[in-house]
């Protein structure tokens, strides 16, 4: 039998941490939200119940959005295990790693690492680039939608009809529009509209991946996976890989 010799190991410092709760609590609040605004029509919501519920969907997204931002960011500064480095599923021995990874888990002999696994890394790459498209297209849809920051101002200046004040063009309002210019306006917003619907789901079975693989990483393997988020330290049976 294989001896365990169980040790601890910092990896994931205060602003991964942080990151990663924000993100969480950030999420389930998108997702109330944006659930309302899809059925608000079956819901019986007016107009104003809707402009409601975009704008606490918006200001939810700012938080989302600022957070990513941070998390990015310190990617370049952060501690070892925060930096690109040790996200991308590239670099010198990455398919080798990850081939190494798959088939020990196979053979019922993990390897243990003290930041990602080369699994890990593939996966949290796919998850922060849906989160990256999520966070881009939602800030252009508060625009378009409900006029909000960073691009709402823009937005009113391109439907303004002719002679009308821009600021004076609201949500749900057509009087003050141009009509063409709001076709175009629409038209344009049709895209980005689709890739946010669709993402959506992308992040929803990334979650639902993500939640199963912990789930079973922490049964099969151990390794403290849920608790290493809280106190930023891994305890492993054996020398990670990458310590």
């Amino acid at each position: 039998m294989e001896q365990r010799n169980y040790q601890e190991y910092g990896v994931w410092d205060l602003p991964v941490r942080c990151f990663h709760w924000i993100n969480v609590l950030c999420i389930i609040g998108l997702i109330a939200a944006g659930t309302v605004i899809l059925w608000a029509k079956s819901l019986g919501i007016g107009n104003d119940g809707k402009i409601l519920m975009k704008s606490v969907h918006v200001y939810i997204g700012y938080v989302f959005a600022i957070n990513l931002t941070v998390r990015l960011v310190w990617a370049f500064m952060g501690s070892r295990f925060a930096r690109w480095g040790a996200i991308l599923p590239f670099g010198k021995g990455y398919r080798a790693e990850l081939k190494n990874y798959i088939t020990a888990e196979k053979s019922g002999s993990p390897l243990y690492y003290q930041g990602h696994n080369p699994l890990g890394r593939l996966a949290v790459s796919v998850i922060l680039l849906a989160l990256l498209v999520m966070a881009v297209t939602g800030l252009i849809l508060a625009g378009t939608d409900i006029y909000f920051p960073p691009f709402g101002a823009m937005i009113q200046q391109w439907v303004a009809a002719p002679g009308v004040n821009p600021a004076d063009v609201m949500p749900y309002v057509t009087d003050n529009l141009d009509a063409a210019a709001y076709a175009d306006m629409r038209a344009f917003r049709k895209p980005v509209l689709q890739t946010h619907y669709w993402t959506f789901f992308v992040i929803l079975g990334l979650i639902i991946v993500h939640i199963a693989a912990v789930i079973r990483s922490e049964i099969k393997s151990g390794g403290s996976l849920i608790s290493a988020m809280f106190t930023g330290r891994k305890i492993l049976p054996k020398k990670p890989e990458d310590s």
